[in-house]
């Protein structure tokens, strides 16, 4: 590990933590035979999880696809990566400074992808409203018999042993190999004849690191409309091949399926939002969100706050109806990133009521006498659109609510930044999704 690695971890465990030490954060479960030991939800943990990966991040190109517990071949930063506990430029640069960067090419263009899925849908963000119409539209009109399916599917009744173990994982672990996404979600398309729209609730339900982004995008991709006429298609060989002979499916899944089709949908770029500029002379608080808790390690750095709010907001838990799992550890990431943030900018932290979040912020920056509100930007999904309620109500007020968009490049890896709307859109078709 680099000695900025090092100095890195020591920082992060440095501030008051939510968690104590070896206690799982999420609880641990049982998988396949194995402990699972789930997450703690902070920057430290995060950063050593990195850490101790990086020494075998060459072998992850050959060794990534294989689909056996505890699942040691990949390094389970994805929970990560996805609130910005750990930054994608740390990664990359731990990565490289032990690495030529051709050994690692594979590991760091999968961290890239989720980079890729989220400029792709910041560009089009009626692709994320057209879905959740969908899923709405889809549940509602599943007859007699899909309803049967889906609760078979749900249950982890199907009789497709690869299927039910895999939904079992998920929902009790927060957690499913990159691998197996493809094929849980091949099988619930094409073979058990589902909306592919409910299929992306339930991940987006139970996964730690779900994202509108990535989970959205990765499910049209494998029902062949976000490469529109190309599908993947889950195989028994390639099943039974990749667990090494724990699940063979042979005969049971449809292995000739033709892609979905759908109505014409609009694509059309949409322009960036516009953000108010940060202006460093107004009084000014840091409220924290789950899309971005790594405020010290960013332009907000030297900004001299009067105080720093965040909490966890029970309108996206309905919104989203996010499972216990999934939510517990972001709850725990925002628990992490507000001692961090008390500690690094030497301000009183508050956290926000749950139950009435919007008026408990407007209470906060209130009593707190400050003009200007500052956030990291958040991209696409609920927060964004809380975020954007919240402007409102800040705007009677008097404060401007700043999001801050964070340096898209990665200038400490001597990576050029894709800037720009021909960045997102020039990038080749992801293989599969993002889950390092």
């Amino acid at each position: 590990m680099s000695t900025d690695l090092h100095k890195l971890v020591r920082d992060a465990g440095n501030a008051r933590a939510p968690f104590p030490a070896g206690s799982g954060g999420v609880a641990s479960q049982a998988m396949a035979g194995h402990r699972f030991e789930a997450p703690i939800p902070s920057r430290a943990a995060g950063l050593q999880r990195l850490s101790a990966f990086v020494p075998r991040a060459a072998a992850y190109a050959r060794e990534r696809n294989r689909v056996v517990p505890p699942h040691d071949r990949v390094s389970g930063l994805s929970p990560y990566l996805r609130h910005r506990l750990v930054l994608k430029s740390e990664t990359i640069a731990a990565a490289w400074s032990t690495h030529p960067p051709a050994a690692v090419e594979k590991f760091v263009a999968e961290v890239l992808w989720r980079t890729y899925w989220k400029g792709w849908l910041q560009l089009r963000p009626q692709v994320w409203q057209a879905y959740l119409e969908q899923w709405r539209r889809d549940g509602e009109d599943l007859d007699g018999a899909g309803a049967e399916r889906l609760a078979a599917a749900l249950g982890a009744r199907t009789g497709i042993e690869c299927f039910d173990a895999w939904i079992r994982e998920l929902t009790e672990t927060g957690y499913l190999h990159n691998h197996a996404r493809m094929w849980l979600a091949s099988i619930w398309i094409f073979t058990l004849r589902l909306p592919w729209t409910l299929g992306a609730a339930v991940f987006l339900r139970h996964l730690l690191d779900g994202d509108p982004a990535s989970n959205t995008l990765s499910w049209r991709w494998v029902a062949g409309l976000h490469t529109r006429g190309k599908h993947y298609l889950a195989r028994a060989e390639n099943i039974a091949r990749y667990t090494d002979g724990r699940f063979d499916p042979r005969g049971q899944l449809d292995e000739r399926a033709g892609p979905l089709s759908e109505p014409p949908l609009d694509l059309g770029l949409r322009p960036l939002p516009d953000r108010a500029p940060l202006d460093p002379g107004l009084p000014s608080g840091l409220l924290l969100t789950p899309e971005d808790l790594t405020p010290e390690h960013s332009p907000l750095a030297g900004v001299p706050f009067l105080g720093v709010a965040g909490g966890w907001d029970r309108e996206v838990t309905l919104a989203l109806d996010l499972g216990p799992t999934a939510e517990s550890f972001a709850r725990g990431a925002l628990d992490d990133s507000l001692a961090r943030a008390e500690t690094r900018f030497g301000v009183p932290a508050r956290a926000l009521d749950q139950a009435h979040w919007l008026q408990s912020a407007e209470d906060w920056a209130r009593g707190l006498g400050v003009r200007q509100v500052v956030t990291m930007e958040a991209p696409v999904g609920c927060w964004a659109e809380r975020l954007r309620q919240l402007d409102e109500r800040f705007a009677y007020l008097g404060v401007r609510l700043v999001q801050v968009r964070r340096p898209s490049g990665i200038p400490c890896c001597g990576l050029g930044p894709p800037t720009g709307s021909a960045a997102y859109i020039s990038m080749p078709r992801p293989e599969a999704g993002s889950t390092p």
